[in-house]
């Protein structure tokens, strides 16, 4: 039960600003920095599957200011992504337990009948009493992604030459949308927790949404073989690196640094003082070691938790 004078509900689309600002506020008291940006949340409201008013809450103080925000995106047929965050002036007082709440029971009306379905979620590694809820929900820790940055203002707009017999370019969707898909589904196909998305799938997550932008998009070929690729977005003042994946006997060769550095001085082209990407800790492949190879360095992290739904 909330506290007198709070209200959960469904926020309106018009309100991705508020909630923005909340996340915004709370990332700074938290770690100091804050990864927050509207035109993320629009994205996430705008992917398929995803409504809003069914899958995303909003609490409110007595002064109806947002103070709390959830959500839960679908993630295949067995499984339920979900994340939520409370304002730091407004912990201790029951709104993640409500958020919770809801999003268990989304979950489960989701993924009812579905064996061996699971629900996770995601806390910001600097909340303790989010971590100290879930685990007494009973969530399991499974999984910590980091958050890598790089500052571009004293990088090269130059990004040097590709590896020999390589050629690093833009793309051309019609003609390079399913190369670049049937290039992720094989280089992600052993990483935790992924699952075979279908080219529909893939297009209407990253392609159909309001900040798709081809021209951050990479394509390495070797000769007539498309070998790597890149995906990119801005939120707010940052590029993000989306998907970045190499199959696996070309490998080794250079070419996923040539593809970042490449990315990396396409950002600095748009004035963007800053590029991110997300990257399990645990990766396989050394993920975490290229990334860092290439100047990157981590400045946030968050704990994945999972929780069989029945």
């Amino acid at each position: 039960m909330l506290p007198d004078g709070y209200e959960i509900r469904s926020p309106a689309f018009e309100e991705v600003e508020d909630v923005t600002e909340m996340l915004v506020a709370t990332d700074l008291a938290d770690t100091g920095t804050s990864e927050s940006d509207a035109d993320l949340i629009r994205d996430q409201w705008s992917s398929p599957g995803f409504q809003p008013s069914e899958d995303a809450w909003v609490v409110t103080d007595p002064n109806r200011a947002i103070v709390a925000y959830g959500s839960v995106t679908p993630d295949g047929e067995g499984k339920i992504k979900s994340w939520g965050v409370v304002h730091h002036d407004h912990r201790g007082c029951g709104l993640g337990a409500a958020l919770l709440d809801r999003m268990e029971a989304r979950a489960s009306a989701h993924l009812r009948g579905i064996p061996a379905a699971e629900l996770h979620t995601a806390v910001n590694d600097a909340d303790a009493s989010a971590a100290a809820l879930v685990r007494s929900r009973g969530f399991a820790h499974v999984r910590t992604f980091r958050h890598l940055q790089i500052d571009l203002a004293s990088l090269p707009l130059d990004p040097g030459d590709p590896p020999d017999g390589i050629a690093i370019g833009g793309i051309e969707p019609e003609r390079d949308l399913r190369r670049i898909h049937a290039i992720f589904v094989e280089a992600f196909s052993e990483e935790w927790g992924y699952r075979p998305i279908t080219f529909e799938e893939w297009v209407g997550n990253e392609v159909e949404v309001p900040s798709f932008d081809p021209g951050l998009w990479l394509l390495a070929t070797a000769g007539n073989e498309a070998v790597g690729a890149l995906t990119g977005v801005v939120w707010g003042d940052r590029g993000w690196v989306g998907e970045l994946g190499v199959l696996a006997p070309w490998r080794g060769r250079g070419i996923a640094s040539a593809l970042l550095q490449r990315a990396f001085a396409t950002f600095a082209s748009r004035g963007l003082p800053r590029v991110m990407l997300n990257v399990d800790s645990e990766n396989s492949t050394g993920a975490v070691r290229l990334y860092e190879g290439v100047g990157m360095r981590t400045v946030r992290a968050w704990d994945v938790y999972e929780k069989r739904v029945v």
